[in-house]
C-alpha cells in the first residue's frame, strides 16, 4: 500500500450525517452568529436577492437548504398576499428555530415548513415559481442531483435562484479575506458557538472547494437549465446565480 501523497487536497466530508448534526448543533446560535460574522451584511444579500428575482403573479416559491427560514421570510415580504412559501431543510433543530420566527409575524403565517432532504424533494414536477437556496447548495451531498432537484419542481419558465458564498479575485481584499476566513472566522466561531463538530472550520474549506463564477453557471446548465448568470456581491464575498427552467417544447400539429 502507498502512502498518500501529503499535498494530495482531503475531500471534505459532506455526508448527511455528518451535516445534519453539526448545523443541528449550532442551530440555536446560528442567526446572531451568521449577523455576527458577515457584519450583518448577510441582510442585504437576500434583499438583492429578492429584488433581482421577483415573484411575479401568486405561483408558489420554495426555498430549499433553508435553515431557519431567513430567505423564505424575504420571499414572504416581496411576494402577493395570496402566494404560498415553502421553505425545506432536513435539519429539524433549524425548522424549529424557523417556526419560532415564524410566530413573530402574522403575515408569515403564508410559509410551510417542510423536514425534508434537498436531494429528495417531497413534491410534484412543475410546481414553484422560483426555486431558491442561500448558502445551502455547497453543503448539499451531490451538487448535481440538488440542481436537478431545483430544476424538476420549478415551473417551465420559472427561475432557479441559487445565493452562495464565492471567492473574491481582486488583491489585496482576496488576500484579507483568506485570511478572515482561515484563521479568524473559525477561532471566533468556535469561541462563540461551542461547537464540537467545528462548524465554523467546515465552512472555510466548504467555499475553498466549491466552484463559483462561470464554472458554477455552467454547471447549472450542465444539469438542464438555462441561461444562466451571475452577479457578483461585497467584492466577490458572495454571488448571485439565475437561471430558468426551458420551456417545455410543444409539438406542431402541421406535419411537414
Amino acid at each position: 500500500m502507498t502512502a498518500r501523497d501529503e499535498t494530495e487536497p482531503v475531500e471534505l466530508d459532506k455526508s448527511n450525517q455528518r451535516v445534519q448534526r453539526m448545523f443541528g448543533q449550532i442551530a440555536a446560535r446560528y442567526d446572531r452568529m451568521n449577523h455576527l460574522l458577515s457584519m450583518n451584511v448577510d441582510h442585504y444579500w437576500r434583499w438583492r436577492t429578492v429584488r433581482k428575482v421577483a415573484p411575479q403573479g401568486t405561483a408558489p416559491i420554495l426555498d430549499i437548504c433553508t435553515g431557519t427560514g431567513d430567505l423564505a421570510f424575504a420571499y414572504c415580504r416581496k411576494s402577493d398576499a395570496a402566494t404560498e412559501l415553502v421553505a425545506v431543510d432536513f435539519t429539524r433543530e433549524m425548522l424549529q428555530i424557523g417556526e419560532q420566527k415564524k410566530s413573530r409575524r402574522e403575515s408569515y403565517d403564508r410559509i410551510r415548513f417542510v423536514e425534508a432532504d434537498a436531494q429528495h424533494l417531497p413534491f410534484d414536477d412543475d410546481i414553484f415559481q422560483i426555486v431558491s437556496v442561500a448558502f445551502g447548495l455547497r453543503n448539499i451531498a451531490d451538487t448535481d442531483r440538488g440542481l436537478q432537484e431545483m430544476m424538476r419542481v420549478c415551473q417551465p419558465g420559472g427561475r432557479v435562484v441559487v445565493l452562495e458564498f464565492s471567492q473574491p479575485r481582486w488583491q489585496p481584499f482576496k488576500g484579507f479575506y483568506g485570511f478572515y476566513m482561515k484563521y479568524i472566522l473559525p477561532r471566533i466561531g468556535q469561541i462563540l458557538a461551542g461547537n464540537d463538530e467545528q462548524a465554523y472550520n467546515y465552512l472555510p474549506d466548504s467555499v475553498s472547494k466549491f466552484p463559483f463564477g462561470q464554472e458554477l453557471a455552467d454547471r447549472m446548465e450542465a444539469n438542464g437549465l438555462a441561461d444562466a448568470c451571475y452577479y457578483s456581491l461585497t467584492g466577490g464575498i458572495a454571488t448571485l446565480y439565475v437561471a430558468s427552467k426551458p420551456e417545455a417544447e410543444v409539438s406542431s400539429p402541421f406535419k411537414e
